[in-house]
């Protein structure tokens, strides 16, 4: 198991999840906007779920299956979400990126820089060949995140998930290492 780091960006301290973050996970994933456009998210937000969710991260982390950051606005020290990289298969060297940001957090360009940061980890600290995301069509600020990042469209899940009663359409992106360093060596030229 890999150390996880501290990532720092201008604007955001990216840091490993911790018990901490339970009263804030809580609170922002209880708004409705957040569970509307996640897949797997339920509202309301059962009453304990984010002490659950914190543990059950925790010992995915420790099992080399997934690292989870909390997102924090570094001038004020604020939460504003979560950002992961899940389903780590150590075979085929992947793993998904997952992410949500709480509803006081969107607009402001934070999920594109700690996705940029995330997906940094992902290929150089990780190790891992190929990064894949997912997201309900109708949410396309994650796509437009996915896309800054360098994540490409491969397809579309038609109805592949059922939310508040009716069937959603799902996006999946993935970004391929040699694609992330192809863009890196592009930026410095």
């Amino acid at each position: 198991m890999i150390e996880q780091p501290v990532l720092e960006t201008p604007l955001l301290r990216l840091r490993p999840l911790e018990l901490s973050d339970m009263l804030a996970i809580q609170k922002a994933a209880s708004a409705r906007e957040i569970a509307d456009t996640m897949i797997s998210l339920p509202h309301p937000y059962p009453a304990g779920e984010a002490k659950r969710y914190i543990a059950r991260q925790q010992a995915e982390r420790e099992a080399g299956r997934s690292t989870t950051f909390t997102i924090e606005q570094k001038a004020e020290g604020w939460f504003c979400g979560v950002v992961e990289v899940r389903d780590i298969d150590r075979e085929h060297s992947q793993g998904e990126l997952s992410f949500w940001l709480a509803v006081e957090a969107w607009g402001r360009g934070y999920m594109s820089e700690a996705a940029q940061a995330v997906v940094r980890y992902a290929f150089e600290d990780l190790g891992l060949n190929r990064l894949y995301a997912y997201h309900m069509l109708r949410n396309p600020a994650s796509g437009r995140v996915l896309e800054k990042n360098g994540f490409k469209q491969e397809g579309l899940l038609r109805q592949r998930v059922r939310k508040w009663g009716q069937f959603e359409d799902v996006a999946q992106w993935a970004i391929l290492r040699q694609e992330w360093q192809n863009a890196l060596k592009s930026e410095s030229v």
